[in-house]
């Protein structure tokens, strides 16, 4: 996404592009997939000021315009991604933690099962399936697993 979409974004929703807004929406864009932490890092290569109350409150933000989009892999701080990239599920190898994104029609016949026995209408944008990626199912497993 350009700065531009950004800046025409945010400014029709009564907002503008700071300067820590872009910084944050680029490194959530070049990371894909990261945490706060990791968006702060990246942050401060640029600007070295930039706190991370500064990083969460731009994400709240961001994401509440529906800019950024979070998904929870695993037990620590929730991964950020850009929300107008197509909606996805993460597949998350519990071995060497890649992130495969699969597309929402692979889980369509669960989700339909999920409406037509259960009434129950799935938001799969924060769904993770936690699992072993290919490569690492098809080595030996580990002696101390």
């Amino acid at each position: 996404m350009a700065t531009t979409d950004w800046q025409s974004d945010l400014r029709a929703r009564g907002y503008r592009l700071t300067p820590q807004r872009q910084l944050v929406l680029e490194a959530v864009d070049k990371l894909e997939h990261s945490t706060p932490d990791d968006i702060l890092a990246e942050v401060r290569r640029t600007a070295g000021s930039v706190n991370i109350s500064t990083v969460y409150r731009t994400l709240e933000l961001l994401e509440e315009l529906g800019l950024v989009s979070h998904a929870h892999l695993g037990h620590g701080a929730p991964t950020y991604h850009l929300a107008d990239r197509h909606h996805h599920m993460h597949l998350v190898c519990r071995d060497c933690t890649n992130v495969i994104e699969a597309d929402l029609s692979v889980a369509e016949p669960f989700t339909a099962t999920l409406r037509e026995r259960f009434g129950f209408d799935t938001d799969m944008k924060h769904f993770a399936i936690f699992g072993r990626c290919g490569n690492c199912a098809s080595k030996e497993p580990d002696d101390a697993s």
